[in-house]
């Protein structure tokens, strides 16, 4: 479980998160949404340990893991960031192992089960064609499946993912959100994860977090999180949420759009 309490913290004197509170339990999947300079991807970084908390706690499973080492807390949280930040001389196999590293002995040798463990990482992410790959030579979405399969690797109770299906085509969207969910279901892993895409976050999460100026405004199911007026006035514009055709889940769109709709629809019945 990965709970945060209270948490507050800061660019030199300009304060980007404040007081937010919010758990994770196993096998969940829980979405940060918000408008851009919300406070999604500092969450993931204060909680990461890049950015350090001003104040208030972060614990996995109870244990306060802002008072490890950075090897130590590197076994309890695995991290896939936005931002493309992969060696691009090394191959796609290197790179995954690279997950192993805080379980490597002072030799720094891998054994068999890191090589198993990023067997089945690269499987699971179908990245096991892209082995002998330099990542250089990947495109946005396959450095994309790279990091996460390097994360899964890290074999970790806690998942961080900041925007995981950047630069991903609609069916590599889809592969990647399922595989997360079913991780999280099967691993039972606590996952984290930064979404811009509020369809998709209604359609894949358990629960949604949402964030403004650095606040969380609202959590729970996506039910009750995305509604006309929580959305409107975070990101201030006017909505219109409908349950979506198929799975029941909230459908957000544009006032605009539906009104074109109504328009259309209205002009093909004449």
């Amino acid at each position: 479980m990965l709970e945060v309490r209270l948490l507050s913290a800061a660019y030199g004197e300009r304060i980007v998160l404040e007081d937010v509170s919010l758990s994770i339990k196993p096998g969940e999947v829980v979405a940060v949404i918000g408008p851009n300079g919300a406070g999604k991807s500092t969450l993931i970084r204060v909680v990461s340990g890049v950015l350090p908390a001003r104040a208030g706690t972060i614990q996995i499973n109870g244990q306060d893991i802002t008072r490890l080492a950075y090897m130590q807390r590197a076994r309890h949280l695995a991290v896939v960031p936005q931002a493309r930040q992969l060696p691009g001389d090394f191959s796609v196999y290197q790179t995954v192992l690279l997950g192993r590293t805080p379980y490597l002995g002072w030799l720094g040798q891998p054994g068999k089960s890191d090589h198993e463990q990023v067997y089945w990482a690269m499987e699971r992410t179908q990245t096991l064609e892209l082995a002998e790959r330099r990542v250089g030579e990947l495109s946005g979405g396959e450095q994309q499946r790279v990091l996460l399969a390097r994360a899964l690797a890290q074999d970790t109770p806690v998942l961080l993912l900041d925007e995981p299906t950047t630069h991903l085509d609609l069916e590599h969207q889809s592969r990647i959100l399922n595989l997360i969910r079913k991780l999280a279901s099967e691993t039972r892993r606590a996952i984290l994860m930064v979404i811009h895409d509020l369809n998709l976050a209604g359609l894949y999460a358990d629960r949604i977090a949402l964030f403004m100026l650095g606040r969380l405004h609202a959590v729970g199911t996506p039910n009750q999180v995305l509604t006309g007026a929580n959305l409107a006035s975070v990101y201030h514009i006017a909505v219109d949420v409908i349950p979506h055709p198929d799975y029941g889940t909230p459908l957000v769109l544009p006032n605009s759009l539906r009104r074109h709709e109504a328009s259309t629809n209205h002009a093909k019945g004449r």
